[in-house]
């Protein structure tokens, strides 16, 4: 594993292996100790520097502890203290991404792309929490929420080795980088490269979803962590794809916020159709065949469903 992909994913490291620096706390606090110890994890976790070869980040000095908390409080908009209070750790217990929040800590020393438009991907294996036939619909859909706005195309293997691997596993699934079970770090993806290199890990102590109940929606998760696996970092833009927390949103319209779009634009570029009127003849006679005289959910071929033609004709990316 390279130093650039294996400072890329976020880890939690076990109670025995955290550093034992003290955390700053607010006077006012009803901080616990337990708090103290999870708060060590979450930034020995998330907002470390450097990291050794089998992936247990270390910190030296009181100072950087400060310098942690006051880049996570920076990171999501709080009050730069440098302490922990009730507003921080209440963020740092919402569940999220594994993949640490500041850019310089999982993605560099440059940014990482995929060199091709045409990138494969296969599911390993399967969360019992749901049927395969929907899981399946949910990585398809994840996928296609980054190819409807760039010129990549995924196409699924089922066997063999894939650009993104996609699999299910519980604490250490043999990555080196752990799960920690329910309800906290969900899921983590790598950054485009060889071997690792865009695989895409979900947590199977967690209950995943195809809808807004109980548990995390697969394909709301899922989108997040294949922003990662194409080269996006986290955004702190709370209505984001790429913001490190899960919120749930609608899937059955989903569309992907401007803030994404020019994220992952920025690195594969937009999709150009050119002879524009050639196209309009090609398109009017494909809705003929439907027998349809317009486009759009009241009697017509979709949005989604024109995008995916045109991107199988002459397109540049720019």
């Amino acid at each position: 594993m390279t130093p650039a992909i294996s400072a890329a994913v976020g880890l939690v490291v076990s109670l025995g292996l955290c550093f034992s620096i003290p955390i700053p706390v607010e006077d006012s606090s009803e901080v616990t100790e337990n708090d103290l110890r999870f708060a060590q994890k979450y930034l020995s976790a998330l907002y470390s520097s450097s990291s050794n070869p089998i992936g247990i980040l270390r910190k030296t000095g009181a100072n950087s502890v400060t310098s942690q908390l006051k880049e996570m409080q920076a990171f999501f908009g709080l009050d730069v203290t440098g302490k922990l209070d009730e507003e921080t750790l209440e963020i740092m217990k919402q569940p999220r991404c594994g993949v640490p929040d500041i850019g310089e800590y999982n993605f560099f020393p440059r940014k990482l792309k995929w060199p091709k438009n045409n990138i494969t991907y296969r599911i390993v294996n399967y969360t019992p929490d749901l049927p395969r036939a929907d899981v399946d619909r949910a990585i398809k859909k994840a996928l296609r929420v980054w190819s409807d706005v760039t010129p990549l195309n995924f196409t699924r293997l089922r066997s063999g080795t894939a650009d993104i691997m996609v699999s299910f596993g519980k604490k250490e699934h043999g990555d080196y980088y752990p799960f920690d079970g329910p309800n906290g770090l969900l899921a983590h993806a790598f950054p485009p490269g060889d071997k690792i290199g865009g695989d895409t890990h979900f947590d199977d102590d967690e209950i995943f979803t195809n809808d807004y109940k109980a548990g995390y929606n697969l394909f709301i998760v899922a989108a997040h962590e294949f922003g990662h696996a194409l080269g996006l970092d986290h955004s702190r833009d709370p209505g984001s794809l790429m913001y490190p927390v899960y919120s749930y949103a609608e899937t059955t319209n989903f569309i992907l916020p401007d803030d994404d779009v020019q994220g992952i634009q920025e690195l594969y570029g937009e999709i150009i159709i050119l002879c524009f009127l050639y196209y309009a003849c090609k398109l009017q006679k494909i809705v003929r065949s439907f027998g349809r005289s317009s486009f759009g959910p009241a009697g017509g071929l979709g949005f989604v469903t024109v995008i995916q033609w045109l991107k199988g004709c002459l397109i540049i990316p720019i």
